[in-house]
């Protein structure tokens, strides 16, 4: 073991979350940058020593070279063992999984989530705690207050660890064993869904596709849907793990994931279609020519979970990320059950689940999981879904219909506006802060704003407030629009602004929310005055 001397450090500029690190590859290819990192992990760790930790990730460039050096690294720094996923191979809801079946102190995830890689792409790093989940801001706080201060780090000389081969090893005092990366997983998998319901179904002739993007989750669903539950070769499609996602941006969503949307649009295509992300934590869910938004789609699993054997007992609660639509609103509470309402980040999810207050939560971000990690999990909604559609032998888009007809439907949409001079966007975000209290009472066209605020959050398990979590104004009738700032891209700032309105009267649903929520998109650019701040005049995604 050598101590490395450093005196400079590269994390002044980002603030490492709760979903990590992420950077370009390059930054990360610089020296000592990422054994600058990983040291601050272990520096600010109590009682990890002689412990196991998890190691894995997306598979995509730079994340071989990268377990190297945490795997020296933690060697040196006295961890007892390295569960580490095969190829360095995880997706991050299995991660979780894994953590929380062996006991371990935490995991690293190697992951840039949805963001583009490759050599000129992103890379990312993370901590996840003992429950799972990722660390908290008072982890990820001290981790980064030690980066701006280390002066070296610790690593064992060593040859490369073969991490392609399952079985034991040691490096140093440390042992490492190379697990498959799908078993534990599909195994959780299965006592929680019903596979023989949904095997028969698909047996009786139903089709689906599932396009996994070139991403972590191609081997495992292939080993799930197509080996275990039986669904015909090339259900899978772009199923083979590459360090570039073989040029795609592995985002599940109605631009990132148009050939699945395409293919769901033909008469004689599949009857279901699904994708998952990067890391696999977010899902997209269609039906023929039926594309399910993820707010609907938590409030569609949760209305319906007694229908899964993993549920079959009911939920103690549920939960949603404050931008997400209020559809699941009105599901707990013709369940009588609780729902809670979060700041973004699902940090959030993880202390109520933790105290067994919730069951089911979810992001309008594509992502919906449950007590059954403490993660997202986009293949784990994908066989809810599927379970679900087997079960009622139902297809997607009657199940979401009858879900109208009896809860109404909330028209959602989210318009983002990528790579935004995050000056403008931040200056157009504090001159709305400024107008906040002006706004009640003053109308646009039929609607009218009835209140408006900065959302904050008590959390109800560990006392903590978080504010500045997104701007709201409220309309009439139950809308409304909210204003965010997002932090999950590595090139200026991303401003998402959703949109919601609420329509009991099955008689009035449009098939466009586009056009059913015209006004109330018309209003949100006005108000914000987008175009003048960002010289934008069209969002960059509409979902």
């Amino acid at each position: 073991m050598r101590r490395v001397q450093v005196w400079t450090t590269p994390f002044d500029d980002q603030r490492p979350g709760t979903s990590g690190l992420r950077k370009k590859v390059k930054v990360f290819q610089q020296p000592h940058y990422l054994e600058n990192f990983v040291q601050s992990i272990f520096d600010v760790l109590k009682d990890y020593r002689g412990g196991t930790l998890v190691l894995g990730g997306d598979g995509r460039f730079y994340n071989r070279e990268a377990a190297q050096i945490i795997l020296r690294i933690a060697a040196a720094n006295g961890v007892g063992k390295v569960l580490v996923g095969r190829g360095v191979i995880l997706s991050t809801p299995a991660v979780s999984c894994v953590i929380r079946k062996h006991r371990a102190f935490g995991g690293i995830v190697l992951s840039a989530s949805h963001n583009p890689g490759g050599p000129d792409g992103d890379f990312g790093i993370k901590y996840n705690v003992a429950n799972g989940g990722p660390a908290p801001e008072a982890i990820t706080e001290k981790i980064f207050a030690r980066s701006l201060e280390i002066d070296a780090y610790h690593i064992v000389d060593a040859a490369d660890v073969d991490v392609d081969t399952l079985g034991s090893g040691q490096l140093g005092s440390m042992a490492i064993e190379v697990i498959d990366p799908i078993a534990d997983y599909a195994a959780l998998m299965e006592r929680l869904f019903d596979f023989d319901c949904i095997r028969e179904h698909l047996q009786r002739g139903f089709r689906l596709r599932f396009d996994a993007m070139h991403a972590v989750n191609g081997p495992y669903a292939h080993a799930i849907l197509e080996e275990k539950l039986g669904a015909p070769a090339g259900s899978v499609v772009r199923g083979e793990s590459l360090e570039d996602f073989g040029g795609l941006h592995p985002d599940p969503n109605l631009v990132h994931a148009r050939s699945l949307v395409d293919a769901l649009a033909q008469e004689d295509g599949p009857d279901f279609g699904a994708a998952t992300d990067g890391d696999g934590d977010r899902n997209m869910i269609l039906g023929r020519g039926f594309f399910v938004t993820p707010s609907d789609s938590l409030a569609i699993l949760a209305a319906n979970a007694t229908r899964v054997p993993g549920y079959a007992d009911g939920l103690t609660g549920v939960a949603r990320s404050m931008p997400t639509s209020s559809a699941i609103d009105r599901v707990a509470e013709s369940l009588n059950i609780a729902c809670y309402e979060t700041p973004t980040g699902w940090k959030f999810f993880g202390n109520l689940l933790d105290a067994d207050r919730i069951t089911l939560c979810g992001e309008e971000s594509f992502g919906t999981s449950s007590n059954h990690v403490r993660e997202k999990d986009g293949l784990w909604a994908v066989l809810f879904w599927l379970n679900l559609v087997a079960a009622t032998r139902k297809p997607v888009a009657a199940l979401v219909r009858e879900h109208w007809q009896q809860f109404g439907r909330t028209y959602y949409t989210r318009h983002d506006y990528e790579q935004v001079d995050s000056a403008a966007a931040g200056d157009m975000m504090s001159a709305l802060r400024g107008e906040l209290p002006k706004l009640p009472g003053r109308r646009y066209g039929s609607l009218e704003i009835v209140g408006a605020d900065e959302f904050a959050y008590d959390d109800p398990v560990d006392g903590s407030r978080s504010e500045g979590q997104g701007l709201r104004i409220h309309l009439d009738g139950g809308a409304r629009i909210v204003y965010r700032l997002s932090g999950t891209g590595t090139e200026g700032a991303t401003l998402r602004v959703y949109i919601e309105a609420h329509q009991m009267d099955s008689s009035k649903h449009d098939d466009d929310p586009q056009r059913a929520l015209e006004e109330q998109i018309r209003a949100a650019a006005e108000l914000a005055r987008i175009a003048h701040f960002t010289n934008r005049t069209a969002p960059t995604v509409i979902t």
